[in-house]
């Protein structure tokens, strides 16, 4: 199960991140209550290891300043949240996870359009695009008909609740952010949390 932690603005949560045995690591260009600046970024990614992918979020941002930011960061995968093209995702150089909003059934249809690396299936959100700490209805994902890209669930996931999801769902991978924080700010027993249990092989019921 691939595990990805988003929203991370500093130096220790992100060691701390790689260190929970997390698979990418979600760092957001976008305008959100996490946003980080590339700079910022930079000097973070200096200190983690290549075992864990360096992921960045953007929203309906042109595919040329994408790449020039990947680059300069050190990114490795690019996330797409808002109303980009298929068009558009093909002219990043990065493997891109297009984020997708899904309250129906029908949403999951959009997810064939796209030749993307994983296709993020997450609640429809609020102020900012994603992020909501809300779910959707994880047995939408049962009515999707097989997909070119793998499928990462986000919305609303916790430590609580992520091995429901998983058994629910049956995703490539899960999403997290405000379900490992407190008090607005990423917390490191819940990171750890999060990863164990979404990486244990003994699914509750």
């Amino acid at each position: 199960m691939i595990v990805k932690v988003c929203g991370v603005q500093d130096k220790e949560t992100a060691l701390a991140v790689a260190a929970s045995g997390a698979d990418f690591i979600g760092f957001v260009f976008a305008e959100s209550s996490r946003r980080v600046e590339p700079e910022v970024v930079k000097e973070i990614i200096a200190f983690l290891p290549d075992t864990i992918k360096k992921v960045g979020v953007f929203v309906n941002e042109s595919p040329d300043e994408i790449n020039r930011i990947a680059a300069f960061a050190g990114l490795d995968i690019i996330q797409l949240h808002g109303d980009e093209t298929p068009t558009e995702c093909e002219q990043i150089d990065y493997p891109v996870i297009k984020a997708f909003p899904i309250r129906e059934p029908h949403n999951l249809e959009r997810l064939s359009l796209y030749d993307v690396a994983y296709s993020l299936v997450d609640h429809p959100g609020g102020k900012y695009r994603g992020g909501s700490g809300h779910a959707f209805d994880w047995q939408l994902l049962k009515q999707a008909t097989p997909s070119h890209s793998q499928i990462i669930l986000a919305g609303g996931l916790h430590p609580e609740n992520v091995q429901e999801a998983i058994q629910t769902a049956q995703p490539f991978g899960v999403d997290v952010s405000s379900g490992v924080e407190t008090d607005g700010r990423k917390d490191v027993s819940k990171i750890q949390a999060f990863v164990t249990q979404a990486k244990n092989k003994e699914m509750k019921i």
